[in-house]
């Protein structure tokens, strides 16, 4: 796992000052890749590529980057993983007899691929995570690549003639060209949503790289013009296909043939010249991957969990018991709200743009926790979205079918109500929970239903000062409403959640935090051999009797006693709407100050002192929407004089 930044100039670039230059990117990237560095500069054709590398394969000088291909044609930056590389390599030696190969590294074997088949074809054959920039010294072209569901960032954009990529927001920022302008309707965006989604960044002409897609660029494509992004994989064809072709087999079929995939992903996941652990909440998923690594080891895998003192956030006596039944080396260790408060002041630096979600940190706690023990984690993520497991689906799909039976025209009457009550009391819990009840009401389709669930915040054009009010009010196309497969409520919802909820919000979570500390996570369920298994699976091996994770369980009980697996959910949070009441006080009041916001020009002071009443008040339970705007005010001091961030 590494880190990657660089630049494009077709006009060409000046030496030595850009290598010094590039230098400094990749540098503030070294948690990412603290083994090994390495630069490649054409100053003529205008290309730089810089590198930070964690050492995983190959950990010899052989797996050094920038990487050159054996024919001198291309020139590579690589962050990730390729888990099936030494079976692509296999397919290239019965192509090409005399391949010479310098390493035994997954970076050497994707330039081959390239060099034998182009760069859609070669990513088409690879199962990993990656984000990537080739540069093509023939043609003089840059690509970028991002793996198909989203689990390495990307970030590029054009700042005047300069073309700027990297993997974290931090690396662009040092280039002189940046221009740190933010995003008003992005932003309200987030207000909505506690996240950013792709291919929008909180800065304007600064994208993501949506996933599992690629671009390129070449010196045609000067003076800001950037060219849409094409799609390898697409999950809405996958679906397509599931409906085409669905599994016809029993339970006990479902079950066996789902075991079989995820044994094939995690055994090649499991793969590393390093020390390798997993992270184990003692919920479905983290339980069902470690269970199934555990059966393929031959010796106790390490296993970590984090546990609060507070009741209502403790899984670790969970994590302990299936531990003890599957036999890991499990360890654990118990956090403190003080030691838990001091990993705030990181966020802001340590996600480079807000980011609402609390989850974040226990995330980096857990990560930080581990790394002291191994280099490379798998993670159970992802089994909420392909499993139905969020107990929103069941709150909308029930929300639906009632809201449908009234008339729309009604419902429109009532949601009018509703918000004007809403914008008269603003104070109160009756006037927040108007608000909260117009979006319903309003919701034209199920689809729209789903988006007024997911909604952190309403009325965002007056919260954020000149944002556009439609802006986030609509899901987008290509998420909802699906191409097919037709009336399923559920299979939209987990659709609309992998293509943004998960690369965006959790994907981007774990990649952060565990980087932060130069930790690997590999997310096993998210191998598009498991997503293609399970989109073909129908609706009821999935959710069954109003509970998701069916199939998921029933493969569970084959490794763990049922007891273990049936219990209520709990999240990944931690308590920061009753901190900021109590302990953090002080820090939300600086940051919430209406002098300071009015002075910064961004949020409507009125409004956010209004939410703040209500939160210490107690009249509304609004401590996640509360906690976007506390980490919006502190990533803007962080953004504005930023502190450099420190794994140790």
């Amino acid at each position: 796992m590494c880190g990657l930044a660089g630049f494009f100039r077709p006009a060409g670039l000046f030496m030595p000052s850009c290598e010094e230059l590039l230098k400094r990117l990749t540098d503030t990237l070294h948690h990412r890749g603290p083994d090994d560095s390495g630069s490649w500069v054409d100053a003529d054709a205008g290309i730089a590529l810089g590198h930070r590398r964690l050492a995983i394969l190959d950990l010899s000088p052989s797996g050094h980057q920038p990487m050159v291909s054996g024919s001198g044609r291309y020139v590579i930056v690589f962050n990730g993983e390729i888990y099936n590389h030494l079976a692509i390599r296999k397919e290239i030696e019965m192509l090409q007899s005399s391949q010479d190969w310098r390493g035994h590294s997954d970076t050497e074997t994707l330039l081959a691929g390239f060099d034998c088949w182009g760069l859609e074809a070669t990513l088409r054959k690879t199962s990993g995570m990656f984000a990537l920039a080739l540069w093509d010294r023939q043609s003089r072209t840059l690509s970028l690549a991002r793996d198909r569901i989203g689990e390495k960032p990307l970030f590029y954009g054009w700042q005047g003639d300069v073309f700027l990529f990297g993997s974290e927001l931090k690396a662009l920022r040092v280039h002189p060209a940046f221009r740190a302008e933010i995003d008003r309707d992005i932003l309200a965006m987030y207000m909505q949503r506690g996240y950013i989604e792709a291919p929008n960044s909180i800065y304007k002409s600064i994208r993501k790289l949506t996933a599992g897609s690629y671009l390129q660029l070449s010196a045609q494509h000067a003076h800001g013009i950037t060219p849409e992004p094409r799609i390898y994989w697409s999950l809405r064809e996958v679906i397509k296909n599931g409906v085409a072709n669905p599994f016809a087999g029993s339970d006990a079929a479902g079950i066996n043939e789902l075991e079989a995939v995820l044994r094939r992903s995690i055994s090649l996941q499991c793969v590393a010249d390093v020390p390798l652990g997993a992270f184990l909440s003692g919920g479905i998923d983290s339980s069902t991957v470690v269970a199934l690594m555990q059966s393929q080891s031959s010796r106790p895998v390490k296993t970590f969990t984090v546990g609060f003192h507070e009741s209502d956030y403790q899984e670790a006596s969970y994590a302990r018991s299936v531990a003890r039944h599957i036999g890991t080396d499990h360890t654990e260790l118990y956090v403190t709200p003080k030691e838990a408060m001091e990993v705030i002041p990181l966020l802001p630096d340590l996600y480079d743009e807000p980011f609402g979600d609390s989850s974040a940190i226990p995330t980096f706690i857990v990560s930080r926790f581990a790394r002291q023990n191994v280099t490379v984690c798998l993670s159970g993520d992802g089994g909420d979205e392909l499993f139905g497991g969020y107990s929103r689906y069941q709150r909308t799909d029930d929300a639906w079918r009632f809201l449908s039976r009234i008339p729309h025209g009604a419902r429109n009457a009532m949601s009018y109500g509703c918000r004007a009550y809403s914008r008269r009391d603003r104070t109160s819990s009756l006037g927040w929970r108007a608000s909260r009840l117009s979006s319903y009401l309003s919701a034209r389709t199920a689809q729209e239903c789903y988006a007024a669930a997911l909604l952190q915040s309403q009325d965002v054009d007056e919260l954020v000062i000149g944002s556009r009010p439609w802006i986030g009010s609509e899901p987008k196309p290509e998420t909802m409403p699906l191409a097919s497969p037709g009336d399923n409520l559920y299979d939209t919802m987990m659709y609309a959640d992998t293509m943004s909820y998960l690369p965006d919000d959790i994907l981007a979570k774990v990649d952060r935090a565990s980087m932060g500390v130069s930790l690997e996570v590999r997310v096993p369920m998210l191998d598009h051999h498991v997503v293609e298994f399970v989109w073909r699976l129908p609706l009821h091996m999935k959710v069954r009797e109003r509970q998701g994770k069916w199939l998921l369980k029933r493969l569970l009980e084959k490794y763990i006693p049922i007891s273990l697996i049936e219990r209520p959910k709990m999240g990944f949070g931690v308590p920061v709407g009753e901190w900021v009441r109590g302990p953090l006080r002080e820090w939300a009041d600086d940051l919430l100050a209406e002098n300071r916001m009015r002075r910064e020009g961004f949020l409507n002071p009125r409004r956010v002192r209004e939410q703040w009443s209500r939160h210490l008040n107690r009249a509304s339970h609004e401590g996640d929407s509360l906690w976007q705007v506390l980490m919006f005010q502190a990533w803007l001091t962080t953004s504005t004089h930023p502190a450099r961030f420190r794994s140790s």
